[in-house]
């Protein structure tokens, strides 16, 4: 599901943000989350022999380990179609079934925006 309406400007901040990590360490998808206070978590991709998280996973995990306690929005650059269920769930562990997940293309263009809980939750 797209949403046709223009992006509001600190969505947007957060698409460029998780494309400038996915292009700067050079990894598959870059993401990052807006938290309740405004902050921003920036992540890519993690893949260890021992440890594998998706980016968006990994935002979310530094946004808990940084003490947030909930999410207003979160943002993937990714080649896929739409976010992965297990991003979406980690999305809406922390911020809740009606936080919005939006997903980009590698130029930054969205293609998608859906509530965590949506569908396939």
């Amino acid at each position: 599901m797209t949403d046709s309406a223009p992006l509001d400007p600190e969505d947007r901040k957060i698409i460029t943000l998780a494309r400038s990590a996915r292009a700067r360490n050079g990894v598959p998808e870059g993401a990052a989350v807006r938290d309740e206070t405004g902050r921003t978590y920036v992540a890519g991709t993690v893949a260890l022999d021992s440890l594998r998280l998706s980016a968006l996973q990994t935002a979310v995990a530094m946004a808990v380990a940084s003490g947030a306690t909930s999410l207003e929005a979160a943002a993937v650059v990714t080649e896929a179609e739409q976010a992965a269920d297990a991003d979406r769930a980690a999305v809406r562990d922390l911020g809740g079934p009606e936080t919005p997940v939006l997903v980009a293309g590698p130029d930054g263009t969205l293609r998608s925006s859906v509530p965590a809980g949506g569908p396939g939750a």
